[in-house]
């Protein structure tokens, strides 16, 4: 099984009990695909950063779970045709070590190309003859 999460924005016109319906049967999207639910964050009601749907604000939750990498297609397609969620992404849980950043990868670049210089700076120096001192 894959680790997922799902971030789900719903929209705020509706009471708190047809909110929580409709949280329940994304949940159960899930748990009906065999899909199990490892946690769910609500963060409440946020202002969006752009309208949708001519509503500016919103209520986030953040579902993480694990399935068979073919569930997160199957739920992103009833999501789609949901009243009330307004947008949805479900990305891969991925805990290994985070890639190296732009800015890193150059300057790691930079020095493995700066030792080899280093080194022949003094032979350099040394092969070249001196000049008279006055």
């Amino acid at each position: 099984m894959v680790k997922y999460e799902l971030a789900l924005a719903l929209s705020a016109k509706p009471e708190d009990e047809a909110r929580a319906a409709l949280l329940e049967r994304v949940k159960e999207l899930i748990t009906t695909r065999q899909g199990e639910i490892t946690g769910i964050t609500e963060t409440g009601k946020r202002r969006l950063a752009y309208e949708i749907q001519k509503q500016t604000e919103g209520f986030y939750y953040f579902i993480k779970f694990e399935a068979e990498p073919t569930v997160p297609a199957e739920v992103e397609s009833r999501l789609r045709i949901m009243d009330n969620v307004l947008r949805f992404l479900i990305v891969k849980d991925d805990l290994k070590a985070p890639a190296p950043s732009r800015k890193e990868a150059p300057a790691a670049e930079e020095a493995a190309e700066a030792a080899p210089a280093a080194e022949a700076a003094p032979a350099e120096e040394a092969a070249a003859p001196e000049a008279p001192q006055e």
